[in-house]
């Protein structure tokens, strides 16, 4: 096999089986570390740079951890020179196309039974915003998942949930059940008195379309809290 030049920017001068598109095509992508497959998605070098240690330097931005990776912004990957905005897009949508598939594997043909599997689900979605999302799951009659979806988006310390936007779609997907949630960016898992009160206006709200408030979870890098596990629901 031939060996690589390192002092070349252009990947399409190394050996065929050191290049990552060849590799995986012939290796399948398994066989590509973390760097090449990001290396792919990058498609091109800078004039100093391959893609391959553009790559790297990106990684490193995550402590060459994927999970950390995926909760930086674009403005961080823009960071490293030769990223520019298409790059950290291509970047940030394939992060959160792996996020979206680990969640979705988590609740697959799952019966809700207890806090804990909404809460594995929840993690992997919305943990790692930088802000404030409040998002809803809704479940059919067999207690299985048919929807989700983030309901609004707001700061640091807050977000405004509208109990009509809610029950909206609740009734456009025949839910007969809803699990509220929301993230704590700031780590801290106990409810705020407006979480309380939100929950309260909500669950009064649902019951006109005899619609049950199974739960209200929050999130965050620490864990999760369980409205209905508390006792306060």
């Amino acid at each position: 096999m031939k060996t690589i030049n390192k002092d070349s920017t252009s990947i399409k001068s190394w050996a065929a089986d050191d290049r990552p598109r060849e590799k995986l095509s012939t290796k399948g992508p398994p066989a590509l570390s973390d760097s090449e497959l990001l290396a792919i998605l990058i498609n091109n070098g800078s004039k100093s740079k391959s893609a391959l240690d553009l790559a790297r330097e990106v990684l490193k931005l995550g402590a060459d951890n994927l999970n950390e990776l995926g909760k930086l912004s674009l403005s961080d990957f823009i960071k490293v020179k030769g990223i520019g905005e298409a790059k950290a897009i291509t970047i940030a949508a394939a992060l959160e196309l792996g996020r979206r598939r680990h969640a979705s594997s988590a609740l697959e043909k799952t019966v809700i039974k207890h806090s804990n599997q909404t809460a594995q689900y929840l993690r992997a979605v919305i943990k790692d915003f930088s802000y404030e999302v409040f998002a809803v799951l809704f479940l059919n009659r067999a207690n299985k998942i048919n929807h989700f979806e983030i309901i609004s988006r707001g700061g640091l310390t807050g977000t405004v949930a509208d109990p009509k936007v809610i029950l909206k779609l609740a009734l456009e997907k025949d839910a007969t059940s809803i699990i509220l949630c929301h993230n704590h960016p700031s780590g801290n898992l106990q409810p705020s008195r407006a979480d309380e009160e939100i929950t309260r206006k909500i669950k009064e709200a649902a019951r006109y379309f005899d619609i049950s408030i199974t739960d209200h979870i929050i999130v965050s890098e620490m864990g999760y809290y369980s409205f209905a596990d508390e006792g306060i629901l």
